[in-house]
Protein backbone atom coordinates (compact mmCIF):
# COMPACT_ATOMS: atom_id res chain seq x y z
CA UNK A 1 0.00 0.00 0.00
CA UNK A 2 1.47 3.03 -1.12
CA UNK A 3 0.61 6.30 1.09
CA UNK A 4 0.21 9.85 -0.55
CA UNK A 5 3.19 12.51 0.67
CA UNK A 6 1.46 15.05 2.30
CA UNK A 7 0.47 18.33 0.91
CA UNK A 8 3.21 20.77 0.14
CA UNK A 9 3.07 23.95 2.33
CA UNK A 10 1.65 26.00 -0.79
CA UNK A 11 -1.80 23.42 -0.85
CA UNK A 12 -1.86 23.29 2.69
CA UNK A 13 -2.27 26.94 2.73
CA UNK A 14 -5.15 27.10 0.15
CA UNK A 15 -7.07 24.18 1.43
CA UNK A 16 -6.83 26.20 5.41
CA UNK A 17 -7.71 29.30 3.25
CA UNK A 18 -11.03 27.44 1.61
CA UNK A 19 -11.85 25.18 4.73
CA UNK A 20 -11.86 29.01 6.84
CA UNK A 21 -14.36 30.46 4.59
CA UNK A 22 -16.50 27.16 4.28
CA UNK A 23 -16.63 26.63 8.22
CA UNK A 24 -16.70 30.25 9.50
CA UNK A 25 -17.77 32.56 6.55
CA UNK A 26 -15.18 35.31 4.54
CA UNK A 27 -14.28 37.89 7.25
CA UNK A 28 -12.82 34.73 9.26
CA UNK A 29 -9.82 34.45 6.71
CA UNK A 30 -7.00 36.21 7.98
CA UNK A 31 -3.36 35.89 6.58
CA UNK A 32 -2.88 34.82 10.31
CA UNK A 33 -5.91 32.38 11.08
CA UNK A 34 -4.88 30.55 7.59
CA UNK A 35 -1.24 30.31 8.33
CA UNK A 36 -1.83 28.87 11.92
CA UNK A 37 -4.93 26.32 10.15
CA UNK A 38 -2.60 25.38 7.66
CA UNK A 39 0.48 24.79 10.20
CA UNK A 40 2.97 27.47 9.02
CA UNK A 41 4.64 30.61 9.84
CA UNK A 42 3.34 33.69 8.62
CA UNK A 43 6.30 34.61 6.93
CA UNK A 44 6.04 30.74 5.37
CA UNK A 45 2.11 31.59 3.90
CA UNK A 46 3.69 35.29 2.47
CA UNK A 47 6.47 33.45 0.71
CA UNK A 48 3.84 31.83 -1.27
CA UNK A 49 0.80 34.23 -0.98
CA UNK A 50 2.49 38.32 -0.33
CA UNK A 51 -1.26 39.45 0.29
CA UNK A 52 -4.63 38.33 0.91
CA UNK A 53 -5.30 39.45 -3.07
CA UNK A 54 -2.44 36.70 -4.03
CA UNK A 55 -4.13 34.29 -1.56
CA UNK A 56 -7.34 34.83 -3.00
CA UNK A 57 -6.37 34.67 -6.63
CA UNK A 58 -4.33 31.60 -6.26
CA UNK A 59 -7.62 30.06 -4.68
CA UNK A 60 -9.53 31.55 -7.72
CA UNK A 61 -6.77 29.84 -10.19
CA UNK A 62 -6.58 26.39 -8.38
CA UNK A 63 -10.09 26.24 -8.72
CA UNK A 64 -10.11 27.16 -12.85
CA UNK A 65 -7.70 24.55 -13.10
CA UNK A 66 -9.84 22.25 -11.50
CA UNK A 67 -13.25 23.18 -13.13
CA UNK A 68 -11.37 23.04 -16.47
CA UNK A 69 -9.66 19.44 -15.74
CA UNK A 70 -12.93 17.77 -14.05
CA UNK A 71 -15.74 19.42 -17.21
CA UNK A 72 -13.02 18.40 -19.74
CA UNK A 73 -12.77 14.93 -18.37
CA UNK A 74 -16.70 14.94 -18.20
CA UNK A 75 -16.92 16.14 -21.78
CA UNK A 76 -14.91 13.51 -22.80
CA UNK A 77 -15.99 10.72 -21.28
CA UNK A 78 -19.62 11.29 -23.31
CA UNK A 79 -20.25 9.85 -26.70
CA UNK A 80 -19.24 12.25 -29.67
CA UNK A 81 -21.91 14.09 -31.61
CA UNK A 82 -24.48 16.95 -31.14
CA UNK A 83 -25.29 17.62 -27.42
CA UNK A 84 -22.11 16.03 -25.91
CA UNK A 85 -21.48 19.71 -24.42
CA UNK A 86 -24.89 19.56 -22.88
CA UNK A 87 -25.03 16.28 -21.89
CA UNK A 88 -21.61 16.48 -19.76
CA UNK A 89 -23.16 19.58 -18.01
CA UNK A 90 -26.00 17.35 -17.05
CA UNK A 91 -23.66 14.66 -15.93
CA UNK A 92 -21.61 17.02 -14.16
CA UNK A 93 -24.46 18.96 -12.51
CA UNK A 94 -26.08 16.00 -11.88
CA UNK A 95 -23.79 13.27 -10.84
CA UNK A 96 -20.29 14.46 -10.79
CA UNK A 97 -20.11 17.43 -8.73
CA UNK A 98 -20.01 16.01 -5.17
CA UNK A 99 -21.33 18.28 -2.38
CA UNK A 100 -17.80 18.68 -0.98
CA UNK A 101 -16.42 19.79 -4.29
CA UNK A 102 -19.41 22.32 -4.87
CA UNK A 103 -18.83 23.82 -1.00
CA UNK A 104 -15.17 24.23 -1.86
CA UNK A 105 -16.47 25.84 -4.93
CA UNK A 106 -19.01 28.18 -3.21
CA UNK A 107 -16.03 28.93 -0.33
CA UNK A 108 -13.82 30.54 -3.26
CA UNK A 109 -16.50 32.21 -5.12
CA UNK A 110 -17.46 33.87 -2.06
CA UNK A 111 -14.41 35.24 -0.71
CA UNK A 112 -13.49 36.52 -4.13
CA UNK A 113 -16.81 38.47 -4.18
CA UNK A 114 -16.74 39.79 -1.30
CA UNK A 115 -13.09 41.17 -1.49
CA UNK A 116 -12.83 42.06 -5.09
CA UNK A 117 -15.32 40.98 -7.73
CA UNK A 118 -12.34 41.15 -10.45
CA UNK A 119 -10.54 38.59 -8.68
CA UNK A 120 -13.06 36.04 -10.28
CA UNK A 121 -12.01 36.52 -13.87
CA UNK A 122 -10.02 33.34 -14.28
CA UNK A 123 -13.35 31.67 -12.86
CA UNK A 124 -15.33 33.65 -15.37
CA UNK A 125 -12.73 33.27 -18.44
CA UNK A 126 -13.74 29.06 -17.90
CA UNK A 127 -17.20 29.14 -18.02
CA UNK A 128 -17.25 31.71 -20.97
CA UNK A 129 -15.15 29.50 -22.91
CA UNK A 130 -17.94 26.40 -21.67
CA UNK A 131 -20.82 28.47 -22.72
CA UNK A 132 -19.24 28.85 -26.31
CA UNK A 133 -18.57 25.33 -26.36
CA UNK A 134 -22.28 24.52 -25.03
CA UNK A 135 -23.58 27.03 -27.69
CA UNK A 136 -21.49 25.05 -30.61
CA UNK A 137 -22.88 21.84 -29.19
CA UNK A 138 -24.79 21.19 -32.32
CA UNK A 139 -28.20 21.69 -30.68
CA UNK A 140 -31.24 24.12 -31.42
CA UNK A 141 -30.60 27.83 -30.71
CA UNK A 142 -30.64 28.13 -26.76
CA UNK A 143 -31.36 24.60 -25.52
CA UNK A 144 -27.68 23.72 -24.47
CA UNK A 145 -27.30 27.34 -22.76
CA UNK A 146 -30.62 26.77 -21.17
CA UNK A 147 -29.23 23.67 -19.96
CA UNK A 148 -25.81 25.36 -18.45
CA UNK A 149 -28.07 28.24 -16.85
CA UNK A 150 -30.73 25.45 -15.16
CA UNK A 151 -27.09 23.37 -13.82
CA UNK A 152 -25.79 26.95 -12.50
CA UNK A 153 -29.23 27.57 -11.23
CA UNK A 154 -28.91 24.23 -8.83
CA UNK A 155 -25.42 25.04 -8.17
CA UNK A 156 -25.89 28.69 -6.94
CA UNK A 157 -29.21 27.47 -5.31
CA UNK A 158 -26.71 25.27 -3.27
CA UNK A 159 -24.14 28.18 -2.85
CA UNK A 160 -26.20 30.48 -1.05
CA UNK A 161 -28.85 27.85 0.66
CA UNK A 162 -31.69 28.85 -1.15
CA UNK A 163 -33.74 25.97 -1.75
CA UNK A 164 -33.18 22.50 -1.35
CA UNK A 165 -34.13 19.50 -3.57
CA UNK A 166 -35.20 16.48 -2.89
CA UNK A 167 -34.06 13.06 -5.15
CA UNK A 168 -37.03 12.48 -7.05
CA UNK A 169 -37.48 16.69 -7.67
CA UNK A 170 -33.37 16.34 -8.58
CA UNK A 171 -34.77 13.26 -10.87
CA UNK A 172 -37.96 15.29 -12.31
CA UNK A 173 -35.58 18.02 -13.33
CA UNK A 174 -32.74 16.11 -15.43
CA UNK A 175 -35.76 13.75 -16.93
CA UNK A 176 -36.58 17.47 -17.86
CA UNK A 177 -33.15 18.24 -19.05
CA UNK A 178 -32.87 15.54 -20.99
CA UNK A 179 -36.00 15.33 -22.90
CA UNK A 180 -34.91 18.69 -23.87
CA UNK A 181 -31.23 17.51 -25.19
CA UNK A 182 -33.58 14.71 -26.78
CA UNK A 183 -35.68 16.86 -28.91
CA UNK A 184 -32.88 18.79 -29.78
CA UNK A 185 -31.87 18.09 -33.50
Amino acid sequence: MTTQPPPDARTRVLDAAEAIVQARGVPAMTLEAVARDAGVSKGGLLYHFASKEALLAGMLGRLADSITADFDATVAAQAEGPGRVARAMLAWAFDEMACEHQDRAAAVFLAAFHHDRALLDPVRAVFDRMRIAVAEDGLAPGAGLAIMAATDGLFMSHVFGLYTFGPDDLRAMRGALERLLEAAP
